[in-house]
């Protein structure tokens, strides 16, 4: 006689949660304005177009740009903006989730831990996430030594990243997550900071220590349409770009686009244009298809993974150099003798000025503080691999500041001095010494409007 009762067979491997139940969020960032950084909002702009064919709705994408560029005066084809020399527009339904004065920092931090309450103005839209759910998150900027820009000061600092990129973890709010940056030194961010154990995947345009480039830039091998003065986008996101939107994102894995990018961004045979793509955080699943993060188009249903032929990155331009690149582009195409001519040639000086004021007075402080003979190599010394930037960040920022006060705002260009404001904090430098360093470097500059009084200050 067979028994009443049998014992509930052994359980199975858990399942993974249904498609279905899964939730894809993403949260887009272009952290600079002005015409002459258009290539960052482009950027965006043609990512969202890719994740919203790919199916992820509104309410789960969040975009931060400042919005100045698709209707700027500067602007040849008036509403729109185009991310490659041939392209159509990308700016067409974009959502202005976080724009102009409420595309800052603290904003960002607030949306990515999904608190409603510490939002400024905006949409008020968060990343709501729940435990199940994937996020992509892409960032593109100017950026330096630990920090990454944004149109409206403080920066973005990794010290302030990595922490909430710690409590999201501890909130048990997504499943997976992977991040693609794009900056100068982008590796910076993560170097010695980014936990492997967060189900976290990161990929950066740059090492901790190089610029990352700008793509599709006057005099470019493929450059702009004539009418433009301005980079349309940035090597290495138009890189993942341009590769997610030609294959079947249900066929192409994390680590196939990863290489895809690092080849096409690299400087060819010793070349020093370009930049070594990174990866940082838990390496686990890269195997992941991409659409599990960025969709599925299907209109590419039938592409099989192949490696495309994508356009030359020749002669790409420094991140740091395309706004000078394009004041003059703008200033030979103006009349002769005009008024707004003698503006944009006026404009141009006062910028390589401060530029210049930047350099030799950090250069004067490094050699005050340490010694003429050791101050520019203590200013730049790069610490290890696997080694955080600063040990303490608020030093840094404490640093910044002080100088400010005394020398004027860094602009996005002077980011690329995040280094030695961190070695002077390494080193021991007190407040006061900086204070003093900083008086002697910059008491005779006048400021003018590139006080941070006008600017604003950067940490």
């Amino acid at each position: 006689m067979a028994a009443w009762w049998a014992p509930p067979p052994a359980p199975g491997p858990a399942a993974s949660a249904p498609e279905e139940r899964v939730t894809k969020w993403a949260v887009l960032v272009a952290g600079s304005s002005g015409y002459e950084n258009y290539r960052h909002q482009a950027d965006v702009c043609h990512a969202y177009q890719i994740l919203k064919k790919g199916g992820l709705k509104d309410e789960n994408i969040v975009v931060f740009m400042y919005d100045d560029i698709a209707n700027s005066p500067e602007n040849p084809r008036r509403g729109v903006v185009i991310n490659h020399p041939k392209g159509k527009d990308v700016y067409h339904g974009v959502p202005k989730d976080y724009t102009g004065e409420h595309v800052t920092a603290k904003n960002l931090y607030a949306v990515l831990l999904g608190n409603k309450t510490a939002v400024t103005g905006g949409s008020r839209k968060v990343i709501n996430s729940k435990p199940n759910d994937h996020i992509f998150i892409y960032y593109t900027d100017h950026g330096g030594a630990g920090s990454l820009g944004m149109p409206n000061v403080p920066f973005v600092y990794a010290g302030d990243f990595i922490k909430v990129l710690r409590q999201k973890h501890a909130s048990k709010s997504y499943s997976k997550m992977i991040i693609y940056v794009e900056a100068c030194e982008s590796g910076s961010i993560f170097e010695g900071l980014m936990p492997q154990d967060h189900n976290i995947y990161v990929t950066t345009a740059a090492n901790a220590e190089e610029s990352s480039w700008a793509a599709y830039c006057p005099g470019m091998e493929v450059p702009p349409p004539s009418e433009y003065k301005t980079c349309l986008g940035d090597a290495y996101s138009v890189s993942w770009m341009e590769d997610s939107e030609t294959h079947n994102l249900k066929k192409e894995s994390i680590k196939q686009q990863y290489e895809v990018v690092k080849a096409r961004t690299a400087p060819p045979n010793e070349s020093s244009i370009g930049s070594h793509v990174m990866e940082y955080g838990d390496k686990t699943f890269k195997g992941d298809m991409l659409f599990l993060y960025q969709g599925f188009d299907p209109a590419k249903s039938y592409s099989s993974y192949f490696r495309q032929r994508l356009p030359s990155l020749k002669g790409a331009i420094n991140q740091r150099d395309a706004d000078i690149l394009f004041m003059w582009k703008k200033y030979e195409q103006l009349n002769g003798g005009s008024e707004e001519k003698q503006r944009a040639l006026t404009e141009i000086k006062e910028t390589v000025l401060h530029r210049k004021h930047l350099d030799s007075s950090i250069d004067f402080i490094g050699k005050l503080v340490f010694g003429f003979e050791k101050g520019p190599s203590v200013l730049d010394a790069a610490r290890g691999s696997g080694q955080p930037l600063v040990d303490d960040w608020d030093c840094l920022k404490t640093m910044v500041r002080i100088f400010e006060s005394q020398c004027g705002s860094l602009t996005q260009y002077g980011m690329k001095h995040m280094r030695a404001f961190a070695n002077i904090c390494n080193n021991g430098v007190s407040e006061a010494e900086m204070k003093e360093a900083s008086i002697s470097a910059c008491d005779d500059y006048d400021m003018g409007k590139w006080s941070p009084l006008v600017r604003g200050h950067s940490a």
